[in-house]
């Protein structure tokens, strides 16, 4: 089914969400407070609040048309950034009274966690994906270049205390551009901001789609390097595979202990960078019962048995 309509979208079959209907709230036009490097969406004026909306008695009309149990998730979007819909939580609590097992989802620039009114709504979600790019306030504008009235300090605070607060499900997302965040100050700063919060998963991704400027990504190879750069405790994973470069390196037992003891890597992540023995040598690892397969949400990930114990420390 391909829902032909400007309001709902898909479904669309997510590697990280599985079966996902969405539902975009600005699809006349681009609203977004900020105005990314990366955005697959033509460049524009940056807005603190929607001029133009639709009802939410429009939206869930549209939703009941195309919900059926094969639907997962039920994605809040936008053109733009879905928290400025100033609908929000009606729409939210409208959802819930249809949704029946289906999750709700928002993907949301989490510049909006300030207004306490946005805050509170998002509570109310079974999933939320927040992004935060950089915690630099001069590496944040250059990348998510925000709307007037955004300190990225303020925002910061906002990410930690929701993760804190929220009893659902939560997933971070930082997307790297190339030679603007991927710096190693920089990663250490995110890497002290994410060890304060609480989140699910914490994915890493770049650019895989043409963007509004002329920016570039980092490579696969880069993501796992930068990667290694957090803190072994945080749940990391990469996200961004298209058009992913091998690097199909040797690794003899004891790296793949080390590397997996660092950072638990998925199935795909294990056919882009070990080369055809020592993914030979990983399976010899799993049948010994050295390494295990992890399933968090919809992704399994390799990791040492023995670091199935482990716990993170608060």
């Amino acid at each position: 089914m391909s829902v032909k309509n400007s309001i709902i979208f898909g479904p669309i079959n997510s590697r990280r969400f599985g079966m996902s209907l969405g539902i975009d709230l600005s699809p006349a036009l681009k609203q977004c407070n900020f105005d990314c490097l990366y955005c697959e969406l033509a460049p524009s004026a940056t807005v603190a609040a929607q001029s133009e909306t639709i009802q939410v008695k429009e939206i869930i009309e549209a939703l009941q048309k195309h919900l059926d149990e094969k639907i997962d998730v039920i994605t809040l979007t936008a053109n733009g950034e879905p928290t400025l819909y100033p609908h929000l939580n009606e729409l939210i609590e409208e959802i819930d009274t249809i949704k029946k097992s289906t999750e709700t989802l928002i993907l949301t620039n989490s510049a909006s966690l300030v207004d306490a009114d946005v805050f509170d709504s998002l509570l109310k979600l079974d999933q939320v994906k927040l992004s935060l790019d950089a915690v630099s306030s001069d590496i944040f504008k250059k990348i998510d270049r925000p709307h007037e009235s955004i300190d990225v300090d303020a925002v910061v605070q906002k990410v930690i205390e929701f993760s804190k607060t929220y009893k659902g499900k939560l997933f971070i997302e930082v997307l790297f551009v190339h030679e603007l965040n991927d710096t190693k100050e920089e990663v250490k700063k995110l890497n002290d901001v994410l060890l304060q919060a609480n989140a699910l998963r914490i994915d890493l991704g770049t650019i895989d789609r043409p963007p509004a400027y002329p920016v570039m990504g980092v490579s696969y190879k880069e993501l796992h390097e930068l990667s290694m750069l957090f803190d072994a405790s945080l749940p990391i994973h990469i996200a961004s595979r298209v058009h992913a470069e091998p690097n199909n390196a040797f690794y003899s037992d004891e790296d793949i202990l080390n590397t997996l003891d660092k950072r638990p890597l998925t199935k795909e992540d294990v056919a882009l960078l070990f080369d055809d023995n020592t993914q030979k040598r990983l399976e010899k690892l799993i049948e010994t019962k050295q390494v295990s397969v992890k399933k968090l949400q919809n992704l399994e990930f390799y990791i040492p048995s023995e670091n199935l114990k482990r716990k993170r420390k608060k």
